[in-house]
């Protein structure tokens, strides 16, 4: 019997990351989609080949890396150029995250966490059995925006209004955790949607 597949999301800065971590820690595997990404414009992948092509050879740093940070500050600025950088990214994830949640899925775990950012907006949440959703008030969100990316508070806003509202998101969600507080009252709570899901999905 294959493990389920559980959607993991957020808004930007809302904290996954820390979140997919505790779900970690209590033997929970999880598939990010920003390291799918990642590897996917590794030099002389055919992903980052196309990215220049559409792009040009400034999105690149000294070394022939894709310099992420050039790249955002195009695509947040300019919705045309998102939505290219979208078309080029998006089907590859799909295809190799597709492999990995079935060799993850294959294994013996209580259900495996797909961490994607744009899970909501692109629909991938109807699929699953779950989703859960991290949730952090605006000004904190922007405040770990600002600092993590080193933007300034107009740039960061940009960001964040990329992306769909909280409310939308937290309508596709089954599980909602806040993480703007203690990072023992996140856990709490990580604990406690962990104990959900495994009576939901019958992994008792």
């Amino acid at each position: 019997m294959t493990a389920p597949v559980v959607g993991l999301t957020g808004g930007i800065a809302a904290g996954k990351s820390t979140v997919a971590a505790m779900f970690r820690a209590l033997g929970v595997p999880v598939l990010d989609a920003d390291e799918v990404a990642r590897e996917l414009v590794e030099p002389g992948t055919e992903g980052l080949a196309e990215v220049v092509r559409a792009f040009g050879p400034d999105v690149l740093d000294a070394e022939g890396r894709l310099d992420r940070k050039a790249l955002a500050t195009r695509v947040f600025s300019d919705e045309g150029a998102r939505r290219t950088l979208e078309s080029i990214l998006h089907p590859r994830i799909a295809r190799r995250s597709a492999e990995r949640l079935a060799e993850l899925t294959a294994l013996p775990v209580p259900y495996v966490l797909y961490d994607a950012a744009l899970l909501v907006e692109r629909g991938l949440h109807r699929s699953l059995p779950a989703t859960v959703v991290v949730e952090a008030d605006e000004t904190t969100r922007l405040e770990r925006l600002m600092r993590r990316d080193g933007l300034d508070e107009l740039a960061a806003r940009r960001r964040m209004r990329a992306q769909i509202d909280e409310e939308t998101r937290r309508a596709a969600a089954t599980h909602v955790i806040r993480n703007d507080g203690p990072l023992e009252r996140t856990a709490e709570q990580v604990r406690a949607v962990h104990a959900d899901l495994l009576w939901r999905l019958g992994r008792q």
